[in-house]
């Protein structure tokens, strides 16, 4: 009876693999590489996951305490899901746990930029960040990096209109993109 207390709490994983479903569903969205010009590689769906991720966590950070504990079984799945693709591609069990935590560090060090623009409403800074983090090698500014500045903002607010319990249940959507020269529908 007593050991029951120690075991991890199993009670949200039907509406965790949902809602982490969902999430990464969106972050797969074909208009993401074609019109947002993000790369359709490993780092650049890393990418698109790390937005999806922290879109999510944003909207949960003023959610009653069980979003706030669902958003962190969601991040934890995604690191789950992480570490199991680096396996996949082949990196060796040493090597593990030191690209895991490298690429923590880029997940919280997006969330802190990419909070800090979108706190401000500061769609440039935001753009200039995902520059730095999808591009970090070019030089110029991408004209789709300010569109996916955009959509992120219409995406944040899209969440925050997003019922308590659609969250509860793991039934939040994030809003897909429209083509790039097409308004929303």
């Amino acid at each position: 009876m007593i050991f029951g207390l120690f075991r991890k709490r199993n009670h949200n994983q039907i509406i965790v693999v949902r809602q982490y479903e969902l999430l990464t569903s969106a972050a797969r969205q074909p208009v993401f590489y074609t019109d947002y010009d993000v790369p359709d590689t490993v780092m650049g769906r890393f990418e698109l996951l790390s937005v999806m991720m922290i879109l999510f966590f944003r909207r949960t950070r003023s959610s009653v305490t069980s979003g706030q504990e669902l958003a962190q079984e969601i991040v934890d799945a995604f690191f789950e899901d992480i570490d199991y693709s680096i396996r996949e591609l082949g990196i060796g069990d040493n090597s593990v746990p030191k690209r895991m935590k490298k690429l923590a560090g880029m997940f919280y060090g997006r969330l802190e930029s990419y909070a800090a623009a979108m706190d401000g409403n500061d769609r440039a800074a935001l753009a200039v960040a995902l520059q730095r983090n999808i591009y970090p090698k070019m030089e110029s500014s991408a004209p789709s990096m300010a569109a996916l500045a955009d959509w992120m903002m219409a995406a944040e607010a899209h969440l925050a209109a997003i019922s308590e319990a659609d969250l509860a249940t793991g039934s939040a959507t994030v809003p897909i993109p429209p083509r790039l020269g097409q308004q929303a529908v």
